[in-house]
C-alpha cells in the first residue's frame, strides 16, 4: 500500500480543505502516515498570507524532498497561486495545484503518471465557480470545520488574498445542509462555519444569507453546537445580533477582526469600519449574550504606524477586554498597496509593540477565566491531557475555555456539566462532573 503525508499551513479553511484532499487520499487507497515519516506522496497545503508562510511553505517542501527524494511532492493552494513560476524551477516539487483546482486531486495524480504534467493553475481574477470540496467525517471527530464560502471582495491594502483565492464564492445551503447531516452521523456534534470572508456569505447568490446557514444547520439532527469563523463589525448590526441570540445552538464565541485600534491606520489599511463602530459591535454583543468570549486580530507596525497610534491602539484594546487576541507583526507582501508605502516600520520596533500586546492579551485571558470557578459549564469534551501525572480528560466551554476533570476513563465526545474548581495553568481551568452528569 503506498503511503501519503499531508501537512496544513494557514487559516482554518486551509485546514478543511486539507481533510479533505487526505479523505480523497484514503479512498484512493493510500495510508496516511505522519510527515515526519517516508512517504510515497508528500502534500503540502501552503499559505500566503505573510512572508513567513511564504517560507514556511518552501521550507515544507523542500523537507520532503529530503526526506524521500523519490517521493512524489505536491504544493497547493495560495503560495502556489502567488508563486507558480517559481516553484515550476524548484527541482523539490512534482506538482504544483492552484487554488479551486484541490477537488481534481484525484484525476491530477492519473494524471502525473500518464503524462507527467506538473503545473495546475489558472489566474483567479475572474473565477466564479465554488469549488466542490466536502468533509464525510472529522478528524477530530468532535469539531469539525465546514467551509461555505471562499474569496473576498475587501482589498486590504496589506492583503494578498483577493489575488490568490479570488473574488466571493458561495456555497450552495443544499451542500452545506447535506454535509453538516453527514457529519453529524459519524459523531461530530459541533460545527465551526468558516470561510475567506465569512460575513460575504451569499451576496453572490440569488438567495442566501450567513443567517440563512445558521439556520438551516441548527435543525441537522445530532448538531449541538455551531461557531463562527472570523467576522467583521459591519455584519453584526442589532437586528442580526438579536437573531444570532434566538439562536441557543450558537456559541457566544465570537472571533471579530479589528486589525488596529487607531481610525488612521484602519483608514491605510482600507479598512471598512472605524473604532467608535467597532466598539459599538462589541457591546452590542455583550448586551444580546451572557458573557460572550471576544476575540480579535491585530496587526503591529503597519506602515506610518506612529508610537501615538499604537498607543491608541494599546488603549482601545485595554477598554475592550478581549478574551484572546491574535498578535502578529505586519509583513510585506510584494503586489500590495502597504508594500509599496511609506513609513515602513523597522523590525526592532514591531517586536516591541508585539510583545506588549501579547502581555495585554495574557493578563485579560485570564481575568476572562477568573470569573468562571465556582460556575457550572457545559463541556464538549474531546481527549485525555495528562499533567503532573495526573489523566484529566478534557474539553471547551461553548465559550472556548479548556476544562479539565481528573479522570482515566474516557469522556472524548461526550457533553458533560462540571462544576469549575481552580485554574490547572493559564489557558486551562479543572473541576468536577455535576452528579447529574457522573456514571
Amino acid at each position: 500500500m503506498k503511503k501519503a503525508a499531508l501537512h496544513n499551513l494557514g487559516c482554518k479553511v486551509n485546514s478543511y480543505e486539507t481533510e479533505v484532499m487526505q479523505e480523497m487520499l484514503e479512498k484512493q487507497g493510500y495510508e496516511i502516515v505522519s510527515f515526519d515519516e517516508k512517504a510515497d506522496v508528500y502534500l503540502i497545503n501552503t499559505c500566503s498570507v505573510t512572508n513567513m508562510a511564504d517560507r514556511k511553505s518552501r521550507q515544507m517542501l523542500h523537507r520532503a524532498k529530503k526526506q524521500n527524494p523519490d517521493a512524489l511532492v505536491i504544493a497547493a493552494g495560495c503560495y502556489v497561486q502567488s508563486a507558480g513560476e517559481a516553484l515550476l524551477a524548484d527541482a523539490s516539487v512534482d506538482i504544483l495545484i492552484g487554488n479551486n483546482e484541490k477537488a481534481g486531486l484525484p484525476e491530477i495524480l492519473k494524471e502525473w503518471e500518464k503524462s507527467r504534467t506538473a503545473s495546475h493553475i489558472h489566474s483567479m481574477t475572474h473565477e466564479k465557480r465554488y469549488e466542490d470540496m466536502s468533509l464525510e467525517k472529522a478528524s477530530a471527530h468532535t469539531r469539525a470545520c465546514m467551509k461555505i464560502q471562499d474569496g473576498c471582495d475587501q482589498f486590504c491594502t496589506y492583503c494578498i488574498i483577493p489575488y490568490t483565492r479570488g473574488r466571493v464564492r458561495s456555497r450552495s445551503l443544499a451542500d452545506i445542509v447535506a454535509e453538516a447531516g453527514r457529519l453529524a452521523a459519524n459523531g461530530c456534534q459541533e460545527v465551526v462555519l468558516t470561510g475567506i470572508h465569512l460575513d460575504s456569505y451569499g451576496t453572490d447568490l440569488s438567495e442566501g444569507s450567513l443567517l440563512s446557514v445558521i439556520r438551516a444547520v441548527a435543525e441537522v439532527d445530532g448538531i449541538q453546537r455551531i461557531r463562527l469563523g472570523s467576522l467583521e463589525p459591519r455584519i453584526m448590526t442589532e437586528p442580526f445580533v438579536r437573531e444570532l441570540a434566538s439562536e441557543k445552538k450558537l456559541c457566544p464565541h465570537f472571533h471579530l477582526s479589528l486589525q488596529s485600534g487607531c481610525d488612521a491606520t484602519l483608514r491605510r489599511m482600507n479598512r471598512k469600519y472605524d473604532t467608535q463602530e467597532f466598539r459599538a459591535c462589541c457591546e452590542r454583543i455583550r448586551s444580546c449574550f451572557d458573557h460572550p468570549a471576544l476575540t480579535t486580530d491585530v496587526m503591529v507596525g503597519f506602515p506610518g504606524e506612529t508610537e501615538e497610534e499604537f498607543a491608541q491602539t494599546f488603549q482601545f484594546l485595554e477598554e475592550l477586554r478581549f478574551y484572546e487576541m491574535h498578535v502578529f507583526k505586519y509583513s510585506r507582501r510584494k503586489g500590495t498597496k502597504a508594500d509599496r508605502m511609506e513609513g515602513q516600520v523597522p523590525e526592532a520596533v514591531k517586536t516591541c509593540r508585539s510583545d506588549l500586546l501579547r502581555k495585554l492579551t495574557e493578563e485579560q485571558s485570564i481575568a476572562y477565566r477568573k470569573r468562571l470557578p465556582g460556575k457550572t459549564v457545559e463541556v464538549l469534551m474531546e481527549e485525555s491531557y495528562e499533567r503532573d501525572g495526573v489523566t484529566y480528560q478534557i474539553g471547551h466551554t461553548r465559550e472556548y475555555v479548556r476544562i479539565a476533570v481528573a479522570q482515566e476513563t474516557s469522556l472524548a465526545n461526550r457533553m458533560e456539566h462540571v462544576k469549575v474548581e481552580k485554574f490547572l495553568e493559564n489557558d486551562v481551568l479543572c473541576g468536577i462532573l455535576t452528579k447529574a452528569d457522573r456514571k
